[in-house]
């Protein structure tokens, strides 16, 4: 599959599910715009990431865009945010703008155990979990 394959195969995902736009401009891959569920962001993403270079090709800004009835969970407490990794961010950096404390960064570390193995090596696009 080719370049250009990939980049119609990540456009063709969003269809039906990104409310927003997907289009390639100047080579590179645009999508911005809400989603109705974290499953259907993460389907986006995962056909983001079989574009060779996609930290490089891909501008993204994919937001879950939930009704509020959806937005409190059975246990009574709001559903789970997410954050995409922008460049020059650290977990510090995240969990003060996210969280209000700097010092709370191993919150998010903790939360994303699957996708991080250390929480100095994150990288632009990887989409954390927000405790």
């Amino acid at each position: 599959m080719g370049l250009r394959d990939k980049y119609a195969y990540a456009i063709q995902v969003c269809k039906g599910k990104l409310q927003g736009n997907a289009e390639e401009r100047d080579g590179k891959l645009y999508f911005k715009g809400t989603v109705s569920s974290e499953a259907d962001k993460n389907e986006i993403w995962n056909a983001i990431k079989t574009i060779p270079d996609w930290q490089k090709d891909v501008v993204a800004d994919i937001q879950v865009n939930a009704p509020a009835a959806a937005a409190v969970g059975t246990s009574g407490t709001a559903a789970a945010r997410s954050y995409t990794v922008q460049s020059g961010d650290t977990l510090s950096k995240i969990a003060k703008e996210q969280l209000g404390n700097a010092g709370a960064y191993m919150k998010i570390f903790d939360a994303n155990k699957d996708v991080l193995s250390d929480p100095d090596k994150i990288k632009p696009g990887q989409v954390l979990r927000i405790p």
